[in-house]
């Protein structure tokens, strides 16, 4: 970010995260008003808002490219609500804003660059300004819609308050910088509860040198609030930023003498009763004597307005949250050595272990609260997804809607990070290859004429299960073999392949079913990638599908990549921590339980079930302890709808455990595959492997 001054990195990620969520709410907002068919007054002042707000911040930060594209759009409406002109073709208009959009966005990926350097968005506002054009000759006089933000803000005479307007002078914090921007914002915050309003200095916005008058002498704000309410201009005028102090002056009916007749009422001095307000030089009109009591009322209501406008939220780095997230594991692991030391073994020391107990307690909560932190909801990747759905229906004339379910669902910031992209493959995914291309085939099946694609989420036992399904025509498991077969991708016969593992070859490396590359598929990368991202995060997915009724795509994925729960077992002279949420139950095997298939593989019966049976010895090569299956323990596992037995030689405890992740040099070994899902250090320092229960299952 070289384009900045050093030291101006907060200010910057603060202005990506609002830019970011201000644009994304604009998608929102045109994707709502798309489907419905038209502008309501409140959509429009919404999206004016928006752009009034990006404006005024990207000027600010010096980026002048994004503020005129911003003030474009912004004229734009202005002109829409106004004037209300006849659109003949509303499709232009969504794709010029859409358009320009994308632009803003991508712009924000690029501000974040070492190399950055402004892009010429001329283009698009030529575009923009052709269609103003268009709505200034379909209604309202070329004159008012060429000028839309003077209305509000004409110059005023003097400071004094012009007839039947509030005046309040703001003072903005010592070396703020930039002090007319920051009253370009306050004026924007307040706009909306205003009746009138005019300020000065008036030219805040294009002339940079009002920030020396402002100050030198202040900035001055002239209104006539909306409906009377005056209490929320001034809470306005309070909570914008940077503001130091301002003075609300009452308003005079003709400016006849010097404005130093009009005594300033401090918001400091908020306590002084009403009647106490030195009366102005001239008489004030009944209803601004009414209204600069009622501010004076509010001022006293609030204890001088030094409570009222504190911020209950503030926004982090997400950096810092990591380090405090390692620090915490740091401390899981400490505390396990300390109180697993070797040389306090066989000593009574009770003190010490309920000290010990207490820690654990602490620390315990202490996770659950930066966990808590780190916990975001799905429904912000979720919403991301309206825009791509609506960009392929209309670039592909499909009919589709989407609809979300257990979207407020919560998963830690890392993995929502990294759920963006996967999430898009699989939803254009559902949208080309789901969703029928001729309507009659889905109403010849049963159909509604609308295809539907799906994004749900729940909890399931620590994990967070995403799935991502649509109503379309399902997956043809032959075609699928054939399609596998012919780019020899089968690792096996082919009539050794069930359904299910026949689903799964969509997210094999080149494998896609689409004989005609389009914009969204048919190069045979995606799923693939998909899978790998989703592994990364420790997460795993799966394909089910059923012809003619659809096709779901099944995310898994931890709630939390940091600390668990695990069980140590011992095998030999080896440890092992299984996770504690993959575990049913373990027990000792009897005689009666321990059987055989038709192949000859062990099996174990319990209630009726059989499940098989894996000796963890014989999957890593080791010396046992217990030779005899009866001497040691079986633990009944189960992940992803599969279940087995595991033997080892014995359960040593349930220990909170901080996942590490492998070195980078085991990359080309593919440790998950043989079920390691990580590794952890145990109170006396040694290090235990993390198993993958999933893998195991599957390939031992």
């Amino acid at each position: 970010m070289s384009k900045f001054e050093p030291g101006m990195e907060s200010m910057v990620d603060m202005y990506i995260y609002e830019t970011t969520t201000l644009l994304e709410q604009l998608d929102q907002i045109l994707i709502k008003t798309e489907g419905a068919g038209s502008f309501d007054k409140e959509s429009i002042n919404e999206i004016f808002r928006i752009m009034h707000t990006i404006k005024g911040s990207s000027a600010m930060m010096g980026l002048e490219n994004m503020s005129t594209l911003a003030h474009a759009i912004e004229d734009m409406f202005y002109i829409i609500r106004e004037e209300k002109p006849v659109i003949s073709d509303s499709k232009d208009l969504y794709e010029l804003v859409f358009s320009a959009s994308d632009l803003l966005k991508a712009e924000i990926e690029l501000l974040q660059n070492d190399d950055y350097t402004a892009t010429d968005f001329k283009p698009c506002h030529d575009r923009i300004e052709k269609f103003v054009d268009v709505l200034k000759n379909g209604g309202g006089s070329a004159e008012e819609a060429s000028a839309p933000t003077e209305t509000a803000s004409a110059p005023a005479s003097s400071a004094s308050a012009p007839a039947g307007m509030t005046t309040v002078k703001v003072i903005f914090d010592d070396d703020c910088k930039m002090e007319n921007l920051r009253a370009l914002l306050l004026v924007n915050k307040i706009r909306e509860d205003c009746a009138e309003l005019t300020f000065e200095p008036a030219d805040i916005e294009a002339n940079p040198e009002t920030a020396k008058i402002i100050i030198d002498n202040g900035f001055f704000v002239h209104f006539k609030a909306l409906d009377g309410n005056t209490q929320a201009v001034i809470n306005g005028i309070e909570e914008a930023l940077n503001v130091k102090s301002y003075e609300i002056i009452e308003a005079v009916e003709a400016p006849k003498e010097e404005p130093k007749a009009a005594e300033p009422v401090k918001a400091e001095k908020a306590e002084a009763k009403p009647e106490e307000t030195p009366k102005a030089a001239e008489t004030p009109k009944a209803e601004t004597k009414k209204s600069v009591e009622q501010i004076n009322n509010m001022l006293q209501n609030r204890g001088g307005g030094s409570s009222g406008g504190k911020q209950s939220l503030i926004s982090v780095n997400l950096n810092k949250l990591d380090q405090l997230m390692d620090m915490v594991g740091e401390i899981v692991i400490t505390e396990a050595m300390v109180t697993g030391n070797p040389d306090l073994k066989g000593l009574q020391l009770d003190n010490f272990q309920k000290s010990a107990r207490q820690l654990r307690k602490l620390n315990s909560e202490l996770q659950d609260i930066v966990m808590s932190i780190r916990m975001v909801p799905l429904s912000g990747a979720f919403n991301k997804m309206t825009r791509i759905v609506r960009d392929m229906k209309v670039k592909l004339n499909k009919e589709v809607n989407l609809v979300f379910e257990g979207e407020n669902t919560e998963v830690d910031k890392s993995v929502i990070d990294n759920l963006n992209d996967p999430l898009m493959h699989m939803v254009r995914n559902a949208v080309d290859h789901g969703i029928e291309d001729n309507v009659e085939d889905r109403i010849a099946a049963g159909k509604p004429e609308v295809g539907t694609v799906k994004l749900s989420a729940y909890n399931s036992s620590g994990e967070v299960i995403i799935v991502v399904s649509d109503d379309g025509a399902g997956m043809n498991a032959e075609k699928l073999l054939d399609k596998g077969e012919k780019n020899g991708i089968l690792t096996k016969p082919r009539e050794e392949y069930t359904e299910r593992e026949a689903f799964q070859l969509v997210m094999a490396p080149g494998f896609s079913t689409n004989e005609v590359v389009t914009e969204f598929s048919g190069r045979g990368v995606g799923m693939d990638v998909v899978k790998k991202n989703i592994e990364k995060i420790g997460g795993t997915v799966s394909v089910e599908s059923k012809l003619g009724e659809g096709t779901s795509f099944i995310i898994k994925i931890p709630l939390s990549l940091a600390i668990v729960d695990g069980m140590e077992v011992s095998v030999g002279k080896s440890i092992f921590t299984i996770p504690i949420n993959s575990i049913k139950e373990s027990f000792k095997l009897r005689e009666n339980q321990l059987i055989h298939d038709t192949c000859g593989n062990e099996m174990v019966m319990i209630r009726g079930e059989c499940y098989p049976l894996i000796r963890l010895y014989k999957c890593y090569d080791l010396e046992p302890t217990y030779t005899d299956i009866y001497d040691g323990i079986i633990i009944l596992v189960e992940t992803e709808g599969k279940s087995a037995c595991i033997y080892a030689d014995e359960l040593l405890g349930e220990q909170q455990v901080v996942v590490k992740p492998f070195s980078p040099m085991f990359n080309d070994f593919n440790v998950k595959q043989y079920g390691m899902a990580g590794c952890t250090i145990l109170g006396d320092g040694s290090i235990t492997i993390i198993l993958d229960i999933s893998n195991i299952i599957s390939n031992f």
